[in-house]
């Protein structure tokens, strides 16, 4: 597993890797089921405090990606809740839609990004 961090990035590092671990998911990086590294081992693999791997981990099981046990540590466990997986997504667009329409970005051109970016997720469907 290949994470990245920005430490000069605006954003929390604890949310860069929830975003990064997310991607993975979406582009079968993980599968349901795969387990991820021990927070120790994580925070040591990308020189992360451990307080922050376990911060991302408790975001991810909050937000029904991982599940948390005991034996096997965090494991992949996708909660599919489509009814709220679609009010939450539609919350965060409507602020990126409104960015876009500031900016002059057209519904074609909304649309030509969305299809790009959802054909990279395609495995997941």
């Amino acid at each position: 597993m290949l994470i990245e961090i920005d430490f000069n990035s605006e954003e929390a590092i604890y949310i860069q890797l929830r975003n990064q671990i997310i991607l993975g998911i979406a582009t079968s990086i993980f599968q349901e089921g795969d387990s991820l590294p021990s927070v120790r081992q994580l925070a040591d693999t990308i020189g992360v405090n451990m307080h922050t791997v376990n911060k991302a981990y408790a975001v991810l099981k909050q937000e029904g990606f991982i599940s948390l046990d005991k034996r096997r540590g965090a494991v992949i466990r996708v909660d599919i809740d489509k009814i709220k997986a679609l009010e939450e997504m539609r919350e965060q667009l409507r602020l990126v839609l409104a960015k876009g329409c500031c900016k002059n970005i057209t519904r074609e051109e909304v649309h030509g990004l969305v299809d790009d970016i959802f054909d990279t997720y395609s495995g997941m469907i």
